[in-house]
This record gives structure tokens, C-alpha cells and sequence, in this order.
């Protein structure tokens, strides 16, 4: 009776799953699989189809049989492609570096126990709450000079309340009996931060980087408000954005050919060239990808 007892109560994500209910997952699965594959496949094989296959489709390719580089060729042998991929490049490895920078740095001194901090933390949190509005912050940088330069696609981005609170909580788990006793043998501030907390911090570390990384290379509204009169410091997604979401048409002049490729393929060539430099960093950071986010989410 007991036994029965027991195996009535179990809780049902104990219980082995119906055959419907395998089925409906894996119809599921499948389905959401091929719904994020496919637009992939086809993004893929119309920058790589040849101008009679696109023409023969009617615009957008599955299966290219006879694939060619033709259009990624096109498009780095026009100055505006290289420019771009340069400007987001910086942008993302700056932008970065000097934000991991600032939210180590800041969320490691408020998250020692001093009475001087909580003003700034106050002021930190506050931000995350209430956003600076577009205005004001097209004021700041037009007063600090910044228009037109590359400086203004980097400097506002450069802290993150969400990151920053993310990186204040891991380091607060870290257990303080471990950094007094570093302290007591004469270790700096520093010395702490960068020998005992960093190296114990590197799967938050990479992920708040991560985010950082990723807001950066895919970041274009800046440059739309920023930069006004140099069309050289605009990233890879203003280009995106010009000529695969607005449609805009790319001429021989500006790719320095005399013939130009088909628009969808120099579209989904475009796209290509926005989404592989940071979708190779992926596989080199999921290790830590979730470990820091629970670790740096949770304390206690």
C-alpha cells in the first residue's frame, strides 16, 4: 500500500513521457529546427549562386549548383566593404576592452564593504531604471566633440547597469575570508583584483564580454545619430541596414566593377559578412556561457 501510495505522489517530470507526448516534442523540435536552419541555408546559397540560378529561382536560392564567390569578391574590392569591417572591428575590440575595464573595476570597488560606494551604486542602479533619453545624450556627446569621430561610437556604450550588477553579484559570492587574508599578507587592492578575483571570475568575465561584443558589432543607431557628415565611419551594420533592409541599390562605381552582381546576392553577401565574425566567437565562450550567468546572477 505504501509503494502505491509513493508512486501516486511522485511528481509528474518523474513520470517516463507518453508516445504522443515524445512525438509533439520531437514534431516540435523538428519544426523549430528547420524554421531557424532554413532561412540560414537560403541566406547562404544566394550569396553564393551564380545570376542565372537567382533569375531561374526567382530571387532567392536553396541549393546553388553551381556556387561562386563572385559577390563577396565584388564587395571587398570596393573600399566602402573593407572601411566598414575596419570601423566595427575597432569599435567591438575598444568598446570592449574599455568596458570589461569599467565594470570590473567599478564592480569590484562597490562590492567592498565601504560607505563612500553606495552614492555611486545608487547612481548605477538608477540609470538601469531610467535610461538617458536620445536628447540628452546627442547633447553630451555634441559637447564633448565627439560628432563625427569614432569616439562616439564607443564612449556611450562604455557600461552597462545589467553587466554591472551582473559582475557586483559574482564578486560579492566570492568569500571575503579569501580576500582579508590576502590583505593581511600585504596585498594591494590591485593585487587582490587582478591574482585572487579575476582568474576565480573568468566564466563571468567572458560572458559580460560577450554581451559587450555582441552590442557593439551589432550596434547602429550611433553611427546614424553620430556620424552626420563621414560616411568612412560607418560600421558594417549601417551598411547592412542601407542595403539589405532599406533596399538601397549598390552601383558599379561604388564596388569599382563594371558589371554588378545580382541584388540578392550582394544582400545575403552582406549579411554573411555581419554575422560571421561574431558567431565564430560563440563556440570559444559557451563553456562559460551559462556558468557565468547563474553564478553572476545568483548569490548565496
Amino acid at each position: 500500500m505504501a509503494r502505491d501510495v509513493t508512486a501516486s505522489t511522485r511528481p509528474a517530470w518523474k513520470e517516463k513521457p507518453s508516445a504522443v507526448l515524445s512525438s509533439t516534442k520531437a514534431v516540435v523540435v523538428v519544426l523549430t529546427t528547420a524554421a531557424i536552419l532554413i532561412p540560414m541555408l537560403v541566406v547562404i546559397s544566394t550569396s553564393l549562386a551564380s545570376e542565372d540560378q537567382i533569375l531561374a529561382a526567382g530571387g532567392y536560392v536553396l541549393f546553388p549548383t553551381d556556387p561562386t564567390l563572385e559577390a563577396y569578391r565584388v564587395l571587398f574590392r570596393g573600399p566602402f566593404m573593407v572601411q566598414a569591417i575596419g570601423v566595427s572591428i575597432f569599435v567591438t575590440a575598444v568598446g570592449t576592452a574599455l568596458a570589461l575595464f569599467t565594470t570590473v573595476t567599478m564592480a569590484y570597488a562597490l562590492s567592498r564593504p565601504v560607505l563612500f560606494g553606495r552614492p555611486v551604486l545608487f547612481a548605477v542602479l538608477f540609470t538601469l531604471l531610467f535610461a538617458p533619453g536620445l536628447i540628452p545624450m546627442f547633447l553630451m556627446v555634441r559637447q564633448l566633440n565627439l560628432l563625427d569621430t569614432v569616439w562616439s561610437l564607443v564612449l556611450p556604450g562604455a557600461i552597462s547597469a545589467f553587466n554591472f550588477v551582473v559582475m557586483r553579484s559574482f564578486f560579492m559570492s566570492i568569500p571575503r575570508e579569501l580576500l582579508e587574508a590576502a590583505q593581511i599578507d600585504g596585498a594591494s587592492d590591485f593585487y587582490v583584483l587582478r591574482r585572487i578575483v579575476l582568474p576565480l571570475s573568468k566564466a563571468v568575465v567572458a560572458v559580460v564580454g560577450l554581451f559587450y561584443a555582441v552590442g557593439f558589432w551589432n550596434a547602429f543607431f550611433n553611427a546614424l545619430l553620430y556620424i552626420q557628415r563621414r560616411t568612412d565611419l560607418y560600421p558594417i551594420q549601417v551598411i547592412l541596414r542601407s542595403y539589405v533592409i532599406r533596399g538601397d541599390s549598390l552601383t558599379a562605381d561604388q564596388l569599382g566593377v563594371t558589371q554588378v552582381p545580382p541584388p540578392q546576392s550582394l544582400q545575403m553577401a552582406i549579411v554573411m559578412v555581419a554575422l560571421v565574425p561574431i558567431l565564430l566567437v560563440y563556440p570559444f565562450l559557451q563553456r562559460h556561457f551559462t556558468k557565468g550567468v547563474i553564478t553572476g546572477a545568483v548569490k548565496g
